[in-house]
């Protein structure tokens, strides 16, 4: 099996992060996706963070979920909130996905939301994120 490249991306690419709360992360030493996801390591480490930063433990958990997410090249931060919203939370929980049944809960979302589903991710898209999360997690 080939190793996959796990991306980093600046905290400001994560979708939903106010600028308010981009300039707590950024003013604690915390810029990049890969600097959240170390000091997010357990949830220990996730309490201590949120309590220097004097925020509720669920917002970084919520980032913490959406940088796992876009750590992986064909996800990235276009897709790890669309991810996140139909319930996957970690590249574990998307490696045990069935692709077929992932893409059909996406596509309503995308439809309930957007009134839209030809902006959706493809199926062949959501057949790429499942392999690399099995490739990642060894599966």
């Amino acid at each position: 099996m080939a190793a996959i490249n796990r991306h980093s991306y600046a905290l400001r690419q994560l979708p939903g992060l106010s600028q308010e709360h981009w300039q707590l992360l950024h003013t604690a030493g915390l810029t990049t996706t890969d600097d959240l996801l170390k000091v997010a390591r357990s949830p220990q480490q996730l309490q201590a963070i949120a309590a220097q930063l004097k925020l509720a433990p669920r917002y970084l958990q919520k980032w913490a979920a959406l940088a796992e997410l876009a750590s992986l090249p064909s996800v990235g931060s276009d897709y790890c909130g669309l991810l996140l919203h139909s319930g996957v939370a970690s590249v574990a929980q998307l490696a045990q996905q069935a692709p077929g049944r992932l893409h059909t809960q996406i596509r309503k979302l995308h439809t309930m939301t957007l009134r839209r589903s030809d902006l959706c991710p493809t199926p062949d898209q959501v057949v790429q994120w499942v392999r690399e999360a099995k490739l990642v997690k060894g599966l």
